[in-house]
């Protein structure tokens, strides 16, 4: 009877909740379509700041919270994280995609390309953020080595360093963006704007998404608390927002 008891309770079903998931969705959505939409279609500079300003506090609570419970918390099923990460990452794959296909039908079905009011667009910074992140990838690697080898200092400092990396990317990208809108080249200008904008912004977003991620595995790790399995999921997430860049630099700037 004990046995069966102890067996049931085994057994038991578990919930498991939490309020991360929430943040992040919510930072997203302030974010993206709420503070997009303010800039470019209602030109309400004040909206877009708040907006962006309080997106960006919630996504990066969000993401907090997450690496918080996956210090802290036991997961009810081990490994999981093992399966999750490929399938999220066919999925982005599959998104970025579906950008791609979008552009190059646009892009074929015009005879000149870059449609008129296009303006002249600098080649050269798009190869100069390619070396910023393709660094950042390689400095990513060496801070999973010193972890690997149980230097924690020296991990906090590499993954310092792809974080700075990261932000100056993420700079260089903002900084394109306000001149070319000085230039009068916004989302609207044309098929290729539209474009431009969209694919550059989706994949800054995932840059913005895994700065977050990695200032919040950071923190704790100044602490001396890390998990090695998160280290290793963002660090994929990092090597293919990598990768991604190489398609958008080629097709966007180069095609």
């Amino acid at each position: 009877m004990t046995t069966d008891a102890t067996t049931a309770h085994v057994h038991e079903h578990h919930w498991e909740w939490s309020w991360a998931p929430l943040f992040v969705v919510a930072g997203i959505f302030f974010l993206l379509p709420i503070a997009f939409s303010a800039y470019f279609v209602y030109e309400n500079m004040m909206l877009a700041a708040i907006t962006a300003g309080l997106g960006t506090v919630l996504l990066l609570v969000g993401v907090a919270m997450w690496v918080n419970e996956g210090l802290t918390q036991t997961p009810l099923l081990a490994g999981v994280a093992n399966i999750g990460l490929p399938i999220f990452i066919l999925s982005e794959v599959f998104i970025f995609l579906s950008l791609f296909t979008s552009y190059w039908m646009i892009r074929l079905g015009f005879e000149t390309w870059p449609p008129e009011g296009t303006p002249e667009i600098s080649k050269m910074l798009p190869l100069i953020m390619t070396v910023i992140l393709v660094s950042s990838s390689i400095t990513c690697h060496v801070a999973e080595e010193k972890l690997e080898h149980g230097d924690l200092s020296g991990f906090n400092l590499w993954l310092s360093i792809t974080i700075a990396l990261g932000t100056i990317f993420l700079g260089c990208t903002i900084y394109e963006w306000n001149h070319l809108i000085h230039m009068d080249f916004i989302p609207s200008t044309n098929a290729f704007s539209t474009a431009f904008y969209t694919i550059t912004g989706f994949h800054a977003s995932h840059v913005l998404v895994g700065l977050g991620a990695f200032v919040a595995v950071l923190l704790p790790a100044l602490g001396g608390r890390t998990n090695k399995t998160f280290v290793t999921c963002v660090s994929v997430y990092w090597h293919f927002v990598d990768v991604v860049w190489f398609f958008v630099a080629s097709q966007i700037y180069f095609w």
